[in-house]
């Protein structure tokens, strides 16, 4: 059963991730099994080296997980209100909703929701994702097609190429330079643990640096957005601007934090050398090519003559000088 033009009078939903989607829900899970497995040999390391090392762990491994995870996230900016609108082109219906829309580095995302969910016959709760990977055009197009409610396709035109507000070209690549920023980072962060398990701590607390300093180009980048002319997003009598949401805030706090870290460590090997390869359990074999010192020997008066056949003053002469030369030097009688 069609109207005109082979549409359609009810319209089939499509259904997106939303802040916690499919990818991102991936790398938490992957990220989580390797702390686990980091986690289950810290009872094999004993004293207080055990301590550090869970610190070390959490701490690296959350670094990784919030790099990786903005990536897939769309709460880089956000913003939203209560409205009440008109529900579809060509009808008197009314609506009372919350819109909402979230900009993240690979698109955005719309979601409507009735308060009550039930209105006109109806289950309002959209959310609808138009990425930056596709021609956002072709998407909203599609969205047209579909008949999708007003406030949705109200937002998602902003963000086409022919809009007035320009949005679409400034969120695009700033989105996409920040996410290129923040992989360079992730490549950063792995290197930075490479290097600490080798006894080169300094070169791995530069690395924490260059860590912190793609993340903070990366937010830098997105940050270029506020240079926008200013865009009201008006929807039924009420406004809505965007504004930094979590995504980008967790971003800074991660990028502080390796800053932190890579300073530390540069400043404990000037200062505390010694101190930070015990830290980092790097102390060991360091002393291989040292001549080994063994300890105190003790030696039988009456065997040495029945071996050596001579008199016990040359016997102990001989010993002693013998001992000398494997550096024994300390002999007792």
């Amino acid at each position: 059963m069609t109207f005109y033009n082979d549409i359609y009078p009810f319209y089939p939903k499509q259904r997106t991730p939303f802040i916690f989607s499919l990818s991102l829900l991936t790398v938490i899970l992957v990220l989580t099994l390797f702390a686990a497995a980091f986690l289950l040999i810290l009872p094999g390391i004993r004293g207080k080296p055990r301590l550090f090392w869970t610190i070390r762990i959490i701490l690296s491994l959350f670094v990784g997980a919030v790099i990786v995870a903005v990536n897939f996230s769309s709460d880089w900016a956000a913003g939203g209100a209560k409205v009440t609108t008109p529900y579809k082109s060509f009808s008197s219906g009314v609506v009372s909703a919350d819109v909402g829309l979230r900009v993240g580095l690979s698109g955005i995302n719309v979601t409507l929701k009735g308060d009550p969910v039930n209105q006109l016959n109806e289950t309002i709760d959209y959310n609808e994702m138009f990425r930056w990977t596709d021609i956002l055009d072709k998407d909203y197009a599609e969205a047209l097609e579909r008949g999708l409610p007003n406030p949705i396709l109200y937002i998602a035109e902003k963000f086409t190429l022919n809009s007035p507000c320009g949005l679409y070209y400034q969120y695009r690549y700033s989105g996409r330079y920040a996410s290129a920023t923040m992989w360079t980072a992730f490549c950063c962060w792995l290197i930075a643990n490479i290097l600490l398990s080798m006894p080169v701590v300094l070169y791995a607390g530069c690395m924490m640096l260059a860590t912190g300093a793609f993340i903070f180009f990366s937010l830098a980048s997105f940050a270029t957005i506020e240079n926008l002319p200013l865009c009201n997003f008006t929807v039924g009598a009420v406004s809505f601007q965007l504004e930094f949401s979590a995504s980008f805030w967790l971003a800074l706090t991660i990028g502080l934090l390796s800053t932190f870290l890579g300073v530390l460590v540069v400043v404990l090997d000037c200062l505390a050398p010694e101190a930070l390869k015990e830290a980092f359990s790097m102390t060991l074999g360091e002393d291989e090519d040292e001549e080994p010192v063994l300890g105190t020997a003790y030696v039988n008066r009456s065997f040495l003559e029945e071996v050596t056949g001579a008199s016990q003053e040359q016997a102990l002469r001989k010993t002693a000088k013998d001992l000398t030369y494997i550096n024994m030097p300390n002999l007792e009688l």
